[in-house]
């Protein structure tokens, strides 16, 4: 994928400082951060002399990377290396420097096409979206969906999987479609299955998932006892419904994404605990950021990556998060671009399901992790 530096924000070349840097700090930081993203090599002032806002002798330049270093901004890796940015230095970058970021026309086109050809049911579409993300960014995707505290029933199905298992599905109102399997006592009929399924359906309707109202008895003993087993199913949903609806694609990209093997291994281990991943951006998106870098977010196993995230509005309520998590050495605006027009997409999608109630028909399958 090709990848594009970042230019300088106008402010930079100007007279005015640039927060609490002057201007020529601020672009001889930007042309440090915009080098070292696209070569991962410590950057010397040779590579800034002469850069948009940045008209100095190498010496200047010298001097006011010293300068920069001592305040925080960059580092100085080996003594006869040029220097990199410490995660400050990547804040401010964010902050003052990078211009809002904009998906070029090809990636926009994609986008757009990928969800006026999305079909089937929520979780499906979940990780397919993660995979979307991932691929426009070149780093992990995660994509949390929305829980169904107050998602109502729409219908209940029950299937012979033979071997006295069957498969026990539940249609909901925001498109989810909740599926277990069902352990039977013997061999049971398919007109117990189909009544016990349109009985369920009949009182279940419109409850919320979480506050389910027990299914009265229909004297007949065996559509009670398979009801019975399918109300326990269904009251351990609510216990399961965030992991299951955690959607990682693209970890196979962060191999090349560091340099060192361990931080690959430690990304792909936490990636994999659902929980922590939604506790993680759940609790970036609390404290009002949208970009967490480093240390920001407060969890040492990561503290060499950086996360962007944005929340995922359906008809005004917040239903779920979608985000990226690469190395700090991120290409920022591309991400941040990506997960803006990605989430209002989805959150679009998403409505338009509740609206339609198409996914009701597409109940095959589990859901992508969209790798």
């Amino acid at each position: 994928m090709p990848s594009k530096t970042v230019e300088p924000n106008e402010d930079t070349t100007g007279e005015e400082p640039v927060g609490p840097l002057d201007s020529r700090k601020a672009a001889i930081l930007n042309a440090v951060v915009s080098e070292y993203v696209e070569t991962a090599q410590p950057v010397g002032s040779a590579h800034v002399t002469g850069t948009p806002g940045v008209e100095v002798s190498s010496a200047t330049v010298r001097s006011e990377m010293a300068a920069l270093e001592n305040e925080g901004y960059l580092v100085q890796p080996h003594t006869s290396a040029g220097r990199i940015p410490t995660d400050k230095g990547y804040r401010f970058f964010v902050d003052h420097l990078a211009r809002p970021g904009v998906l070029d026309a090809a990636r926009r086109h994609e986008v757009r096409r990928f969800f006026a050809h999305v079909h089937g049911e929520v979780e499906d579409l979940l990780g397919r979206t993660s995979g979307l993300l991932a691929h426009l960014t070149d780093y992990a995707a995660v994509v949390v969906g929305p829980g169904h505290t107050a998602a109502t029933v729409r219908s209940v199905q029950i299937v012979d999987l033979g071997s006295q298992l069957a498969l026990l599905m539940v249609v909901l109102s925001d498109g989810a479609v909740e599926k277990t399997t069902l352990e039977l006592q013997g061999e049971v009929s398919e007109r117990t299955l189909s009544s016990a399924a349109a009985h369920m359906t009949t009182h279940l309707r419109g409850g919320a998932l979480a506050r389910l109202a027990p299914v009265p008895s229909t004297g007949d003993v065996s559509v009670d006892a398979l009801t019975g087993v399918a109300e326990e199913a269904l009251s351990r949903f609510s216990d399961s419904r965030e992991l299951d609806h955690v959607f990682v694609g693209g970890s196979s990209s962060m191999a090349s994404a560091f340099d060192a093997i361990e931080t690959v291994r430690s990304v792909l281990s936490i990636l994999e605990q659902q929980l922590v991943v939604v506790e993680l951006v759940e609790d970036i998106l609390d404290r009002g950021l949208s970009v967490a870098i480093g240390a920001e977010h407060g969890f040492e196993p990561l503290a060499s990556c950086a996360l962007v995230v944005a929340p995922v509005w359906v008809e005004g309520e917040n239903a779920g998060t979608i985000g990226v998590l690469g190395p700090t050495r991120m290409r920022y605006p591309r991400a941040l671009a990506a997960v803006q027009m990605v989430g209002e997409q989805l959150g679009e999608h998403l409505s338009g399901a509740r609206g339609r109630g198409d996914t009701e028909k597409h109940t095959k399958g589990g859901a992508d992790r969209g790798d």
